[in-house]
């Protein structure tokens, strides 16, 4: 049974720091890009940052790009979000997500940034 469990979400004043971690099972982790989404109510989800299989390449959404680092440790099937510098318009649910022939979603994690 293939899983995605997010953690790490919360609520955080702005300038602060949030790290979510997404844990792996089920599919072959190794073979698979990893991503960071993220979605507010009425909008389309939107992609945060993407790593990919092997760890080398990484890719960010230009709102994120120097506050945001994605990482993944293949021995642990897990990738991480480091989150700095956080404005209230990162508030939103966090997806994470696994691509490859099959794409495969967690559940979500809610991060609020107050003012």
């Amino acid at each position: 049974q293939v899983q995605l469990v997010e953690s790490g979400g919360g609520l955080v004043q702005a300038g602060g720091s949030l790290r979510l971690s997404c844990a792996a099972s089920g599919f072959m982790f190794i073979n698979y890009a990893m991503g960071w989404y993220r979605q507010t109510p009425g909008k389309q989800r939107e992609l945060v940052a993407i790593i990919s299989s092997s760890g080398l390449i990484t890719n960010y959404a230009d709102s994120v790009k120097g506050r945001f680092t994605i990482s993944r440790d293949n021995a642990k099937n897990t990738v991480d979000l480091q989150m700095n510098s956080l404005k209230p318009e990162d508030t939103a649910v966090y997806y994470c997500n696994a691509r490859a022939l099959n794409t495969f979603w967690g559940q979500g994690t809610q991060v609020t940034v107050s003012p």
